[in-house]
């Protein structure tokens, strides 16, 4: 699936939910940070994830280098119920792209 370059740091981590609700490694792949980034992911145990919420942004808009981004993310436990994941993570833009970093989970 061909995304649209982000070109804010929360447009990326949206895009990235969109990615992970789709199971689509290559795009995720694509917008890590190779300082960071795994060599592979394995979503075969990716749970159904249902909705995004953005808590907090601070910086992270067309003019800057870098960015952060709360969010919860709900998705289907295996119990069946709904849980979350609260997360904030850490991007930055290089020539004009951004890329997610790491995350402290909370």
């Amino acid at each position: 699936m061909d995304v649209p370059e982000p070109t804010t740091a929360e447009e990326l981590m949206r895009s990235r939910f969109d990615a992970f609700r789709r199971a689509d490694a290559d795009w995720l792949l694509r917008t890590w940070h190779p300082s960071t980034r795994p060599a592979t992911l394995d979503l075969s145990d990716n749970p159904r994830w249902r909705g995004l919420q953005i808590v907090d942004v601070l910086d992270g808009t067309e003019v800057d280098t870098a960015g952060v981004v709360e969010f919860r993310a709900t998705f289907v436990a295996e119990t069946g119920g709904v849980d979350s994941l609260h997360e904030r993570s850490r991007f930055v833009r290089e020539s004009g792209r951004w890329y997610y970093v790491d995350a402290d989970v909370y």
